[in-house]
């Protein structure tokens, strides 16, 4: 489950070595900011939100028990963070609109809607479609909207997301089948509304 080394980093962050603690959290920054990113839409509430899940974890390291990856336990706790942050800002309405280019480096949807073959006009017509769909993705409730950012944008396995959200394998992909549906309706309603827009 954890291997030797990261163990030992574990054990003596356990005991409160904040060097250790430090290396240990240092290779998961970038996949901890990238989904409450992909959550929030803007750099400042994810660097808000992957703030609080680095205290969580500092906070709750002593109950870690090596049952499961460090890694897991971690993503498991950056989602439930980026879930119940993301319900109290859409409760006092402080959900920002995604105006920023979606991520950075690993698994942006940016990266996985270009063609390199496009001119100027495709481009455009193509940013607005990934402007649309990300749009879309916002309207999904707060677990949809998980379950969709981590199979199909950061693109984890079912076994992943299982171990993570600590569901079945079964039950995930029944989540992941209704959160599409619902996220299919909503384009499709989208769309249907811009086009009577324009009539």
């Amino acid at each position: 489950m954890v291997n030797d080394i990261e163990k030992a980093i574990i054990i003596k962050a356990k005991k409160g070595h904040m060097k250790s603690f430090e290396k240990l959290i240092t290779g998961y920054e970038k996949r901890v900011y990238n989904i409450a990113y992909q959550m929030f839409g803007n750099e400042h509430d994810a660097y808000d939100v992957s703030q609080e899940v680095f205290i969580k974890v500092y906070k709750s390291l002593d109950k870690f028990n090596f049952n499961s990856s460090f890694s897991t336990w971690l993503h498991r706790i950056t989602v439930n963070t980026c879930i119940d942050e993301y319900r109290k800002k859409k409760k006092h309405n402080k959900v920002s609109s995604i105006d920023e280019s979606y991520e950075q480096d690993e698994g942006s949807m940016n990266k996985q809607f270009v063609d390199k073959g496009l001119t100027p006009e495709e481009e455009v017509l193509k940013n607005e479609n990934v402007n649309f769909v990300r749009e879309s993705i916002d309207e999904l409730k707060e677990e949809h909207k998980m379950i969709i950012i981590l199979r199909d944008i950061k693109g984890y396995s079912y076994d992943d997301i299982s171990d993570i959200l600590n569901i079945s394998v079964g039950t995930v992909k029944s989540r992941i089948s209704r959160a599409r549906k619902n996220l299919k309706n909503i384009i499709i309603k989208k769309r249907e509304q811009n086009n009577n827009t324009y009539v």
